[in-house]
């Protein structure tokens, strides 16, 4: 069975390793979540990702998952952007996520990017979720 959203599974696979408390997650791979977990890491929310072969054609994304003091760096991730409602914003139209502390992702043209990011570039897009 094909799965409908799997930016949501991405979400879900977050949220379900830092409540068991494992080191790391295994994902099944795509591009856009190839850039998604780019972006975590150069935010600081994980601390490193790497490509796992798993089968001859399949590969999957290994997340690192960042801890400080025992404390997830992760507390909330929630997906908004869904496939029967899709969300979009324009550049003055991205939301701060618990005042500037968060962050939002957002699929724009120039690719998928945090809110900090799209806000320097002024450019709008596909508002996927919001992390804090």
């Amino acid at each position: 069975m094909s799965m409908t959203d799997p930016i949501a599974d991405f979400c879900t696979r977050i949220r379900n390793g830092y409540s068991s408390n494992k080191r790391w997650i295994d994902i099944p791979s795509s591009i856009l979540k190839k850039r998604i977990s780019l972006v975590l890491k150069e935010e600081g929310y994980i601390d490193n990702f790497v490509f796992v072969k798993k089968d001859s054609n399949k590969e999957d994304i290994r997340i690192y998952l960042r801890y400080e003091n025992s404390t997830p760096a992760i507390t909330s991730i929630q997906k908004i952007s869904k496939p029967g409602k899709r969300v979009y914003v324009g550049c003055s139209e991205i939301p701060r996520v618990l005042n500037g502390l968060g962050i939002s992702i957002i699929s724009t043209s120039k690719g998928v990017l945090s809110s900090k990011v799209a806000r320097e570039l002024k450019i709008g897009g596909e508002l996927l979720c919001n992390i804090y």
